[in-house]
């Protein structure tokens, strides 16, 4: 491997450690030589990045650095097109753009060769249809989770019953057929799941819920045996 690529390879692996990793795994993990790793680790610190650490003591990167130019090997490019053209064909009016542009972006920083296998991906998504409330809505319900705010709804169950909830919304699961709002419910005083398309009316309401979002999530997703990432 060239070292370019090696150099990002143990960015990539010091990304996925949270906490602090012991040279000799680092070393397994990447399949190099103790002293070519402290070699490519005094590199990366020599280009600003803030790796943390000492032989024998354990490496920890913090975060704030990326290596230029922006690079990416075929298949992190695969799946970034795929995971766009996947969000472009099923998200909202505002998460599709917001999909497309970011795509755009990253393309701007691309060396020529990688540019090339980014607009020339042959990964395609089959048709589909959007569910969900309009474009506002869900953007309303992003902001409200990114700020970790309460918001009434108006809910229409199954049965057609229609209801008025106060939520405390934290996730949002997206499937083939629907999406999924994930929330604690005062109501009913217990997290429950409002299929979007369901959703009659959003108000968004300036009082932040009482627990951190990320809490939140990592309870409902050991209630539901759900691996955290």
């Amino acid at each position: 491997m060239a070292r370019s690529g090696r150099l990002l390879e143990l960015m990539q692996a010091l990304r996925r450690h949270r906490q602090p990793v012991s040279g000799a795994d680092l070393a397994a993990e990447l399949g190099i030589s103790l002293r070519t790793l402290y070699r490519d680790i005094a590199t990366l610190q020599s280009h600003g990045a803030h790796i943390d650490g000492a032989p024998g003591l354990g490496y920890v990167l913090r975060p704030g650095f990326t290596l230029p130019p922006l690079m990416f090997t075929s298949e992190e490019i695969e799946a970034l097109v795929l995971g766009t053209r996947w969000v472009a064909d099923r998200g909202d009016a505002h998460l599709a753009a917001a999909a497309q542009d970011a795509l755009a972006k990253i393309a701007a920083v691309l060396p020529g060769e990688l540019r090339h296998d980014l607009e020339g991906s042959s990964l395609l998504v089959g048709p589909g249809a959007r569910i969900g409330p309009d474009g506002e809505a869900m953007s309303a319900l992003r902001r409200a989770i990114r700020g970790e705010r309460k918001m009434a709804i108006g809910y229409r169950d199954k049965g057609g019953q229609c209801s008025e909830r106060t939520v405390w919304p934290f996730a949002l699961g997206f499937f083939d057929r629907c999406q999924v709002l994930v929330a604690w419910c005062e109501l009913r005083q217990s997290v429950r799941h409002f299929r979007t398309d369901r959703i009659e009316r959003v108000q968004p309401l300036d009082e932040r819920y009482p627990q951190r979002r990320q809490a939140l999530l990592k309870r409902w997703q050991a209630e539901q045996g759900i691996p955290a990432r």
